[in-house]
């Protein structure tokens, strides 16, 4: 038996979703590798990703767009990513904007620290790729 495709332009349970994303998503994270992984992960999911590699490029990144969430590396080269988060928590802009720490130090004190600075969750590296993918919607919808 042949499966019937319906026409083009026609809606179809076969078409890709696109998340309804009222901004892109800022992925701050200094690992060029790490970066890249994590932007592919999210850009094939639908999600429209903006990049930065330092605390500077990531402040910057904000002034231009307010970001829908911001994944955010505690571990960058210019400035402590605790820093970022507590700057971005204290902005009119963005005091409302998700910002998820992400880490390869574990621990209850490290967590406490990052809820502290304004962060909404705190993962640790290595991450799950379709962990995240799953927690993402949740998040949007706090900002």
């Amino acid at each position: 038996m042949m499966t019937r495709l319906p026409p083009l332009g026609a809606e179809s349970r076969f078409r890709p979703v696109t998340p309804a994303v009222p901004g892109p998503i800022l992925l701050v994270e200094d690992d060029p590798l790490l970066r890249d992984a994590f932007r592919l992960l999210l850009e094939d999911a639908g999600y429209q990703v903006r990049e930065a590699g330092s605390a500077k490029e990531a402040l910057e990144a904000v002034d231009d767009a307010v970001p829908a969430l911001v994944l955010l590396d505690l571990g960058l080269p210019d400035r402590p990513g605790l820093d970022v988060a507590r700057e971005l928590s204290s902005r009119t802009a963005t005091r409302d904007v998700p910002v998820v720490a992400l880490t390869g130090r574990v621990g209850p004190e490290e967590r406490r620290m990052c809820l502290d600075a304004g962060c909404v969750q705190y993962l640790a590296k290595p991450i799950e790729p379709r962990e995240l993918l799953r927690m993402l919607p949740g998040w949007l919808k706090q900002g």
